[in-house]
């Protein structure tokens, strides 16, 4: 009190000598101090560590109270504002206030940012940003972020006009963290009207493709922390046939099958199609022997596979997506399981297309055949075969099965049938891996090495080699005749649930409930690729046959394909309601995918088609009584319940060609044959 009045002396003394212009700054000066003569604050950045805390919940709020079609690209600003005004406060040794701040609003990004906030978490002190490698990362470069320029402008706006109440704080570490690159709107662009509109209809979880920090955003394949740019390993994608003599054994194979079976008119024989396969995947980088896991010389089996291959690929229904408009006429034949009392857990189809195996929560596996033929016994002690059955288990794990795998075989043309089924894969949660004998009924082999339950195992492009995935958070590659695994695969933050091969066999693929897919080299175990976009558990995985693009899935329903080359999500489609899309598998042309989950549906996509095309619609999630939904229908409604009550509806992008629902029977198995003819396999479930 006794400075005011001193103040208040002072200004009279001033001002009874003229000196005008010291008595206004002082006066200005007073104007800014309480009672106690203590300076009142009156912009947001002048009061300590609780300025990111309030000017974060303006911005927030503000977004939230905006137009409806600006909300989904500028709710993409607060993330890095998050992440920026966090280590802001812990940079300023606040740790209080950036406790609380971390606290308060890291509920909004768990969908999509969980990694990240888990290594963030861990920070508290000035000296943890230096030496967090998720700090570190968003400390050295500048987060890039798209906005369309009225957006932009709008947020300007705003901020200036809220300078005083925290828009100073937000225009900071809008200048100096991020990168914000302005688009101007046209008619076909992602910024257009019409797409603003149209995403903001969709609640979207995900981020955009060419948002984030190079090499950490999502989509991005640069798992170099330390590269600072989008610097990727190149891959060899072409496809690996076998070697010169495998080749001319081929040759003449093929030479024979035209002498005793001429091709028709017009069509090309069976070497002419040898001859511009080989010049198309000489046309592809291919990689070297020593890229390759090494194989044994091919056997006469090797060499009818390829043979039947040649013919398939001349013989069979080419499917090259829509035409017109148009979607292929994909056929799907469906093979359901009853009085399974919810037991199988797995399925699998044999490459001959003449078995299914059927992993079960009773700790055995049951083989039929897929055309009803009874299968032959295993042989007796006098060297004479047992009588013929139905079908056949497999007796020797301990706990439930996971998942079968045959062997890779071919449809066979002669009567001693070569390339058929002969082995089979299984794992389990008794933490072991078994190979089976088709011929025997027998296990052969038991591998051990993972540390907890083995939740997939599949085979290799070429058999031998296999792949398994664990709770143990590692992936492992092992070859038939070896007890011990080859190769671990590490770097998942939780279990690996879903493995898949390269169809060159140079690379594996990993997915896990850490949401993250990975892509790995077969001769080091060294990581080439990351893909992180997925908002729920992987739950499935497929590469396509040409080796360019990868599919996996979530247990939100969504699928979403990645370009390995560039390393770039290529695209998502939706249309599977929740629970999950549990089996993926690519048409031989790579232009067709199809799925099957939880939902009762097994759907076919269109690879090449933008799903952002008109034709957008609506299918209930739980599939009906046979019909056939069209993707190019606006609204198709099929219930599953009679009537009675009305499933879930849920999107369907517009790259969807056609879906055919069960009534109460989810998709274990969908695979494509070589012919392009769709196998389905589930369980009914009542």
């Amino acid at each position: 009190m006794a400075d005011r009045n001193l103040d208040c002396e002072v200004l009279e003394y001033l001002s009874k000598k003229g000196y005008n212009r010291t008595e206004a700054m002082l006066r200005m000066e007073s104007a800014n101090q309480d009672v106690d003569g203590r300076p009142i604050q009156t912009r947001v950045e002048e009061s300590g560590g609780v300025k990111y805390g309030k000017a974060f919940d303006l911005f927030r709020n503000w977004i939230e109270e905006n137009l409806e079609i600006y909300k989904p690209d500028l709710r993409r600003l607060l993330w890095p504002v998050f992440v920026y005004s966090f280590l802001g406060l812990v940079s300023d040794f606040y740790p209080r206030e950036a406790k609380s701040f971390f606290a308060n609003f890291r509920e909004i990004f768990e969908n999509e940012h969980e990694g990240d906030l888990r290594g963030l978490q861990a920070i508290a002190l000035p000296e943890h940003v230096s030496t967090n490698e998720i700090a570190k990362i968003y400390q050295s470069q500048r987060y890039r972020a798209t906005l369309s320029q009225t957006a932009f402008f709008n947020l300007i706006q705003f901020l200036e006009s809220k300078e005083k109440e925290g828009g100073a704080v937000i225009v900071g570490i809008l200048q100096s963290r991020l990168n914000v690159v302005t688009v101007e709107r046209t008619a076909e662009d992602q910024f257009s009207l019409a797409k603003l509109l149209e995403r903001a209809r969709q609640v979207e979880d995900f981020p955009a493709e060419d948002e984030g920090i190079p090499g950490h955003n999502p989509g991005s394949a640069n798992i170099d922390r330390n590269a600072g740019s989008a610097v990727l390993t190149k891959l060899k994608l072409g496809q690996v046939t076998l070697d010169a003599e495998g080749r001319q054994d081929v040759l003449g194979d093929l030479e024979d099958e035209d002498k005793a079976m001429p091709p028709a008119p017009g069509q090309p024989s069976l070497v002419e199609v040898l001859e511009q396969r080989i010049k198309r995947e000489e046309s592809e980088e291919v990689p070297g022997r020593t890229e390759l896991p090494p194989r044994p010389p091919p056997l006469a089996r090797d060499i009818a596979m390829e043979v039947q291959k040649v013919k398939e690929h001349r013989d069979r229904m080419k499917i090259s997506g829509r035409t017109g408009g148009v979607g292929p006429g994909v056929s799907a034949a469906m093979y359901t399981f009853h009085n399974t009392n919810d037991s199988i857990t797995c399925l699998d189809f044999s490459g001959d297309y003449l078995l299914v195996a059927a992993g079960t929560d009773m700790h055995y596996i049951r083989v039929w055949s897929l055309n009803g033929s009874p299968l032959p016994g295993p042989p007796l002690e006098n060297g004479q075969e047992s009588r013929p059955s139905a079908s056949h288990r497999l007796i020797g794990h301990s706990s439930p099965v996971y998942a079968v795998s045959f062997a890779p075989a071919a449809v066979s043309s002669d009567k001693q049938h070569i390339t058929k089924a002969k082995y089979l894969l299984s794992c389990s949660a008794d933490r072991t891996v078994r190979l089976w004998s088709l011929d025997a009924w027998s296990c052969l082999v038991v591998y051990k090495g993972h540390d907890g339950p083995v939740w997939d195992v599949t085979w290799g492009p070429f058999g031998h080699y296999f792949l398994t995935g664990s709770f143990d958070r590692t992936a492992r590659l092992w070859s038939t005749d070896r007890v011990d695994y080859l190769r671990l695969f590490v770097g998942h933050d939780r279990d690996v649930d879903h493995v898949c091969f390269h169809p060159n066999s140079a690379y594996v693929f990993t997915g896990s409930c850490d949401k993250i897919v990975r892509m790995w080299l077969v001769t080091n175990g060294y990581p080439v690729r990351m893909f992180t976009g997925h908002t729920g558990n992987i739950t499935a995985l497929a590469c396509s046959p040409d080796g360019k693009l990868l599919a996996s899935a979530d247990d939100a329903g969504t699928i979403i394909l990645w370009d390995l080359g560039p390393g770039k999500l290529f695209k998502r489609m939706r249309g599977h309601a929740k629970g999950g899309v549990w089996s993926l598998s690519w048409s031989v042309e790579s232009t067709v995918i199809v799925s099957g989950g939880a939902d009762g549906t097994v759907r076919v996509w269109d690879v090449q088609l933008p799903n952002d095309a008109s034709g957008q619609g609506k299918v209930v999630g739980e599939g009906g009584a046979g019909q056939k939904i069209d993707g190019a229908a606006q609204v198709a409604n099929v219930s599953g319940t009679g009537g009675k009550k009305k499933a879930k509806e849920v999107v369907v992008t517009s790259d969807q060609i056609s879906a055919f629902p069960t009534k109460k029977s989810p998709i274990y198995k969908v695979m494509f044959t070589q012919q392009n003819l769709v196998l389905a396999g589930g369980a009914y479930l009542p």
